[in-house]
């Protein structure tokens, strides 16, 4: 039985990646006869986090800024968790790693905290289907195996987090394997849309468990059609219907990084499930 944690960042509010993750993990189970059961976690409200018997953990995206201090510390607890982890990995006596993904807001805590990049506040929103452009070590990225170069992600986010010394992060062992699109003639730094932390832990700053035909329909909900008009325009709305299904993009995302993550993640925990 493999086991899976999924840590639940949305602090009770209505979203689409915790039905996505759900979805990936049973259909990639079910397609390749593997038994799986998964526990949730709610880490910001009930300041909830899973314990180290578990094979992988999936940490979510959510709202609000990743460097504020909540009034109940779940910050804090989720960082210790993430020391937790990462002692595991460290110890030799322990030949079966903890695989770690964190998503879009987890992926900001997790740069945060392990001091790799600077976080700040974006001058305004990203928000829709954007391209990203793969690095040299993002070629060479498990979890990247099948995408192309630019490929298109689902971006949601007020925060961003650059470098302006890619050697210092090199040096403490991180890596970076996609960044957001060049655009010449805006003078600021490109966000680091993917990093591999270290050889078990490996975030993204877009969300990759995007499905394409469910977002699709979400988007068409008279409600949050009118929520997305209201913030963005007409014009971004009628564009991320129309590339939410092209099968070349988001559907090919979905497709690939996570499930590549959970099987390069069997191949290095039990072998003999190696798919």
């Amino acid at each position: 039985m493999l086991r899976i944690a999924i840590l639940d960042l949305n602090e009770g509010k209505p979203n689409q990646g915790m039905r996505c993750i759900r979805q990936i993990i049973s259909e990639w189970s079910e397609f390749h006869s593997i038994d799986t059961e998964w526990d949730e976690f709610e880490v910001r409200l009930e300041n909830s986090l899973p314990g180290l018997g578990y094979d992988i953990y999936i940490s979510s995206g959510g709202p609000g800024s990743p460097l504020e201090v909540s009034e109940n510390g779940w910050e804090e607890n989720y960082f210790r968790w993430i020391d937790s982890v990462l002692q595991y990995n460290g110890n030799p006596d322990n030949s079966r790693k903890k695989q770690v993904f964190f998503i879009c807001h987890s992926f900001q805590l997790a740069c945060r905290h392990l001091k790799v990049g600077e976080i700040s506040e974006r001058r305004k929103t990203s928000f829709g289907v954007y391209p990203v452009h793969v690095t040299l070590a993002g070629q060479h990225e498990p979890a990247f195996r099948g995408l192309g170069d630019p490929f298109y992600v689902v971006d949601s986010r007020d925060y961003q987090v650059t470098t302006t010394n890619v050697d210092k992060l090199l040096e403490e062992g991180s890596t970076i394997l996609c960044i957001e699109k060049y655009r010449e003639h805006v003078k600021l730094l490109q966000a680091l849309m993917a990093i591999r932390f270290n050889e078990y832990m490996i975030g993204t700053q877009f969300h990759p468990e995007a499905d394409a035909i469910g977002m699709s329909m979400y988007l068409q909900r008279e409600d949050k059609k009118k929520t997305v008009i209201e913030n963005h325009g007409e014009e971004k709305w009628r564009s991320m219907i129309e590339q939410l299904n092209d099968p070349d993009k988001i559907m090919w995302t979905y497709a690939h990084i996570l499930p590549n993550f959970l099987a390069e993640a069997v191949k290095q925990l039990k072998p003999e499930m190696a798919v």
